[in-house]
């Protein structure tokens, strides 16, 4: 079977072009890499298989149908497909220059505008929830003291979830001054210091599983129960089953969904509401312009409200809060009932304060009623046995008329009552 042209193309661009003209990352080949077995998987789909697809093939119509693909039938948001796009692209450019036969359906491809998306709030844990977080993993086993250590380097730091699994550990530096060296995007390195906690909490770990031998220097610093290196679902895996446990025992925290990233998230925001400056917040996360970093200080409410109080002017005149019945000497003598007299004259319902008639008022069968004078608005609720005032929506009094029969027959269901004293 004789090779494609689409073949010889695809492999050149990852094998050569990208590890060593571009200089790309390890992660950013395998993204590429998994772009187009996706492309393969759908063009099988439409009856081409990956053997008998050719660069004439591939039209802007295909790959926009591609993506429309990855959004509805693989259920990808619209950042992933943006990120597949972005790597066809840069294939297609890289062609420009290797086969100029199809030039201009490779601009066409090239042209083709990213999706608009809605940026999803951004989801964080405060410090008390990343604190009971913490306390979830069972560190009477080896394997709970590996995934404290786990999360709480990836906290500490707030290292991607890509970046702690690459760590080695001649990564970390055991003297003062505490630090580990972190591998990024763009295969970019940082320094990011440790605090003493959480170096003692590494180093038990480290020592328990004899990774501090020199012969382990290169060894991954996190695996799984077979020795090799954690890979992302693993630590996603990790995490949820964690976050479940503290989900159980606290059902009010931890709202929506917590991924690795959050863990990142989460100490960005408790850096920036502790005052620290966000180009400090920039090198930890290795971001590479503090534009990037400001989306903290953006999403943080505490922060902006804090902001605002320190600037307000008072411009609104002050409105009286209390209840109108509070001080009212007049009012709280009406309130000292001791007794309540109720007789049906027709529709007539007769009201006593001490045994004495105070009024009377006409009684209608509605759900709860509102008397009104002079003084106040007040509203009385009826019940076997109970009637409860209120005023002002507050409940200020409770009598209980259980053991007067009188009362059980005139009000025996709730009442609605106008009266005017």
């Amino acid at each position: 079977m004789k090779p494609t042209n689409f073949s010889k193309y695809l492999t050149d661009f990852l094998l050569r072009y990208l590890p060593h003209e571009r200089g790309a990352s390890t992660n950013t080949i395998h993204s590429y890499r998994d772009t187009f077995t996706l492309y393969l998987v759908y063009m099988e789909s439409k009856g081409v298989k990956a053997e008998k697809l050719t660069m004439e093939s591939i039209t802007k119509e295909n790959i926009l149908s591609f993506l429309d693909w990855l959004e509805t039938k693989r259920s990808c948001c619209t950042s992933t497909r943006n990120l597949r796009l972005a790597a066809i692209q840069s294939f297609f450019k890289y062609l420009q220059y290797q086969s100029s036969d199809h030039l201009y359906e490779y601009q066409e491809i090239m042209a083709i505008n990213n999706k608009k998306s809605v940026k999803p709030i951004m989801n964080y844990l405060t410090v008390e929830e990343m604190k009971i977080l913490l306390q979830q993993p069972d560190t009477t086993k080896p394997k709970g003291r590996r995934d404290l250590a786990l999360l709480s380097l990836m906290y500490d730091t707030a290292c991607r979830v890509s970046e702690v699994i690459s760590l080695t550990p001649q990564c970390v530096r055991l003297d003062e001054p505490y630090t580990v060296i972190i591998t990024g995007k763009g295969n970019k390195n940082r320094v990011v210091p440790m605090l003493e906690e959480q170096l003692d909490i590494l180093k038990i770990y480290m020592k328990e599983n004899g990774l501090l031998r020199s012969e382990c220097l290169q060894h991954p610093l996190f695996t799984n129960c077979w020795g090799e290196k954690l890979t992302r679902a693993g630590v996603a895996n990790i995490l949820d089953r964690y976050i479940k446990k503290a989900k159980l025992l606290h059902p009010t925290l931890m709202k929506g969904k917590i991924s690795c990233h959050s863990l990142r998230h989460s100490k960005a925001m408790h850096l920036l509401q502790a005052g620290v400056n966000l180009v400090y917040i920039r090198d930890i996360l290795g971001h590479v312009n503090v534009q990037t970093t400001e989306i903290y200080a953006r999403a943080d409410s505490k922060v902006k409200r804090e902001a605002i109080e320190k600037a307000y002017i008072k411009v609104v005149q002050e409105v009286d809060t209390k209840p109108m019945w509070q001080g009212n000497e007049k009012l709280m003598e009406k309130l000292g009932i001791s007794y309540v007299s109720c007789s049906h004259v027709g529709t007539i319902v007769h009201l006593a304060l001490d045994g004495k008639y105070a009024g009377h008022g006409t009684c209608y069968t509605l759900p709860s009623g509102i008397f009104n004078d002079d003084y106040h608005v007040f509203g009385i609720n009826w019940s076997k046995g109970k009637i409860e005032w209120y005023v002002d929506d507050q409940i200020v009094r409770t009598v209980d008329y259980s053991d007067d029969q009188r009362a059980l027959e005139c009000i025996d269901r709730p009442q609605y009552i106008e009266f005017n004293l």
